[in-house]
């Protein structure tokens, strides 16, 4: 009889050991599935539009962190001016899509305000035109608090909208001012010139814990790129080679940098390689990145669209002659707008911008040709 029932036990035993290791085996099975569809879900890609890479970089902060909030004009009822907070209302409400009256002073001020009660808001300006009215609060609020409180008080906050010329604006709507606040201690500006790193870079701003300027473009927000499907961040101050070259590095930054790729595809035809470089973050600049290339190819041009006194370009000609001085082969050469403000006329302002022929030409002066 104890026999039997030893039997009965052992055998149920192993039943048991069985079914342990069945589960066992099943949940490895599951989690190593379940690890291959999140490492693939952040390698696939989407294609999306740039005001779509914006939104989805706001909504997901806004979702991962309760003290984020969008505020400005029109960025609430109206979707945002240019479509950039389309549904945001809908999920968040109307305590975190603030809709704004149309004083950019005040509701700067407002938004520098509530980080010291442990905000992180992001401010909309439908152009950075506008923030002209706002400054004073950006300067010497924004960008003092930390060191003004002996660090007691961060400012963690991100001004975003459109930056330079968009058209036929006129010279009140077509200004560049990233070198404005780039020369501000305390800021830091960031200029994306894509989708992927619209997104990847907006999210690190919204997450910094100092202000951050965020400077799009109207031009181009229907522009369409692949994004991850899945949640990326990538870092503040770290540039990024567009293209590898040879012969010649070209700078670059914002949209205007689609036209040192025409410049390089047509040179390419001619034989001549071009390296161009993404700044992506203005401020802190990725200077090791510059002078890296500058020391491989010997030979800088700097695209910028902004007027040619004291500009982006004008520091990155300083850095590379102090520091790289002995392995340039040809004298810097830096491309801007004209020194005057924006034309109206259709004809002025296609002389007055930079395009692919200023670049071929510029290549072609430091290559001797």
């Amino acid at each position: 009889m104890f026999h039997v029932w030893f039997l009965n036990q052992n055998k149920c035993t192993k039943q048991l050991h069985e079914l342990f290791f069945h589960h066992v085996k099943f949940l490895s099975n599951l989690w190593l599935i379940i690890t291959i569809f999140a490492v693939l879900k952040i390698y696939l890609m989407k294609t999306i539009q740039f005001r779509e890479a914006i939104c989805e970089a706001m909504s997901e902060e806004m979702r991962r962190d309760e003290s984020v909030y969008l505020m400005g004009e029109e960025v609430a009822e109206y979707n945002g001016a240019y479509k950039a907070s389309k549904g945001m209302l809908d999920e968040f409400g109307t305590k975190r899509v603030i809709d704004t009256p149309i004083a950019e002073l005040g509701f700067a001020g407002i938004a520098i305000g509530s980080t010291m009660t442990g905000n992180r808001p992001i401010v909309e300006y439908m152009t950075f035109n506008f923030s002209l009215v706002g400054i004073d609060q950006i300067i010497n609020n924004a960008a003092k608090i930390r060191q003004m409180s002996g660090g007691q008080f961060k400012c963690p906050i991100v001004f975003r909208g459109p930056t330079a010329s968009a058209g036929q604006l006129g010279a009140t709507h077509s200004q560049a001012f990233e070198s404005w606040f780039a020369n501000t201690p305390g800021l830091k500006v960031v200029v994306p010139s894509n989708p992927y790193d619209a997104k990847g870079l907006l999210k690190a701003a919204i997450r910094d814990d100092d202000p951050v300027i965020f400077m799009e473009s109207e031009q181009m927000y229907g522009d369409k790129g692949e994004v991850p499907e899945g949640e990326y961040v990538l870092p503040l101050g770290v540039a990024e080679i567009k293209r590898e070259g040879t012969d010649v590095t070209i700078v670059s930054f914002g949209k205007i940098i689609k036209e040192a790729y025409k410049a390089a595809d047509v040179l390419e035809k001619e034989g001549i390689s071009c390296e161009i470089i993404d700044l992506r973050t203005v401020k802190p600049m990725d200077r090791k990145a510059i002078l890296d290339s500058v020391k491989k190819t010997n030979r800088l041009v700097v695209l910028e669209e902004a007027w040619p006194f004291g500009n982006v370009a004008t520091e990155i000609t300083y850095l590379v002659q102090s520091e790289a001085f002995d392995y340039l082969d040809a004298p810097i050469v830096k491309i801007n707008t004209a020194d005057t403000p924006a034309p109206y006329s259709p004809v002025l302002l296609a002389e007055w911008l930079p395009n692919s022929d200023d670049v071929i030409k510029a290549v072609k002066k430091v290559l001797y040709k």
